[in-house]
């Protein structure tokens, strides 16, 4: 797997981390949720940590890729 296509992966990693956090958030102040009681706040509390794990390490990994190009240039 080529680094281009590896960011790419990232990437789309990370919009999917990202499009869980707020369907979580959707889901927390939904009005069927609230009424589903406790299991419904554990399933908003899931979409949003789960979003959470794959958003987060995959900006740092490309955080630490852009500050490697950065040095290699200069």
């Amino acid at each position: 797997m080529t680094n281009l296509m590896f960011i790419k992966v990232l990437k789309m990693i990370m919009i999917l981390g990202i499009t869980l956090i707020i369907i979580g958030v959707f889901l927390h102040f939904s009005p069927a949720v609230q009424a589903m009681g406790v299991s419904g706040i554990l399933l908003s509390a899931f979409f949003v940590a789960f979003g959470m794990i794959l958003s987060l390490p995959t900006k740092i990994y490309l955080t630490f890729l852009l500050m490697k190009n950065e040095s290699e240039k200069h």
